[in-house]
């Protein structure tokens, strides 16, 4: 997480980033307690229902990346994806992204 705080902001206007808790003693409080002390600068959300068994979500740290269609483009987990990894991701995710509804994509 540490890494990605330092290449998530130049893509936070054109992709989507959630930390989501895998603790499920842990609130969205202490998450977001966590998040302020760490300085990130996305947001952080609790899975719901069977959402860490649907990602089999085994371990923490596991990282899935979605593009705007809800299709996995990426996954990995603990000590996995450095920083050029996750920015070729991002590029990648930014790329691909849909234009807001409404809109003409310019």
């Amino acid at each position: 997480m540490q890494r990605l705080k330092s290449i998530y902001p130049e893509y936070a206007g054109r992709v989507d980033f959630y930390a989501v808790g895998s603790d499920p003693t842990e609130s969205l409080k202490v998450l977001e307690a966590y998040r302020q002390q760490q300085g990130y600068p996305w947001p952080v959300a609790e899975a719901s229902g069977t959402t860490l068994r649907d990602l089999k979500v085994q371990v923490q740290s596991t990282k899935v990346a979605f593009d705007s269609s809800g299709v996995i483009v990426y996954r990995d987990g603990y000590g996995q994806g450095g920083p050029d990894r996750w920015r070729q991701v991002f590029q990648e995710l930014a790329a691909s992204a849909k234009p807001p509804a409404g809109g003409d994509g310019y």
